[in-house]
């Protein structure tokens, strides 16, 4: 009886020491192959943002991305995705990581976050020419109100729950809230603080007066949830940067 169970305890351990063997890390597959996958959507100004003439990307993200790439030693692959198929690539397999996205439950049920180097707050917008017809967020939750959206956006679930009798308007990327505003098709988008500023710059859009910012959410880059190697080192890579200032010194660039 015990030689049969000292038989079964052998196999059992071969079979643990195949499983890890084939199980490699995401870690493992970028250095043999000499390229990082990075799934970004190009849509978030100035995070990450996708020239289509020369299909290019550019934004803080981008430049974390390259400065990932140039201490692993190998070249970096920006992989086109959407906000709603973001996690979905990870989990798949068809990048290795992502650009920043909002740590949230729902995400952590199915994927790992690294350690998180920035944050935002998210701010109700209108255009100037609309901007008195609204005072904090009561006066946006009312029926006749358009609020615009992202489909499978942060976004989209916050403008949920904030204006539930609005008239909520979800358009599918690449189209996004803000354009649906701009047009004259919706009167009210929800974005952060980090995109909200380029905006304001860029366009006739304001902040809907007396409305606190809401949802401040650590911002991380998305890896696979069982991969603790690959999660490690990116954790600790993001640890060094930020001692060293690159962090700090990429957001002063991109005026965050």
């Amino acid at each position: 009886m015990n030689s049969f169970l000292k038989a079964i305890a052998i196999a059992a351990v071969g079979v643990v020491l195949s499983t890890a063997a084939q199980a490699q890390s995401a870690l493992n597959d970028i250095l043999d192959n000499g390229v990082l996958k990075v799934g970004t959507t190009g849509d978030w100004n100035p995070m990450t943002l996708r020239d289509p003439a020369t299909n290019s990307y550019k934004g803080y993200d981008i430049d974390i991305m390259n400065e990932l790439a140039k201490d692993l030693g190998v070249e970096v692959e920006f992989v086109p995705t959407d906000w709603k198929t973001l996690v979905n690539g990870v989990v798949a397999g068809q990048y290795h990581i992502t650009g920043s996205a909002s740590i949230s439950p729902p995400r952590m049920k199915v994927a790992g976050f690294s350690e998180s180097y920035i944050a935002v707050e998210i701010f109700p917008f209108t255009t100037k020419d609309k901007a008195d017809k609204f005072s904090g967020y009561d006066s946006i939750n009312q029926p006749g109100v358009k609020v615009a959206t992202t489909l499978g956006t942060t976004f989209e679930k916050l403008v949920r729950e904030w204006f539930p009798n609005a008239d909520i308007k979800v358009v599918e990327a690449p189209a996004r809230g803000y354009q649906e505003v701009l047009a004259g098709r919706a009167d009210v988008f929800v974005t952060s603080n980090i995109e909200g500023s380029t905006l304001e710059a860029k366009f006739p859009v304001v902040r809907v007066p007396n409305a606190e910012p809401r949802a401040p959410s650590p911002i991380a880059m998305i890896l696979p949830q069982d991969d603790q190697v690959w999660i490690n080192y990116v954790n600790n890579w993001v640890k060094v940067k930020a001692a060293q200032g690159f962090f700090e010194e990429n957001r002063k660039k991109w005026g965050l």
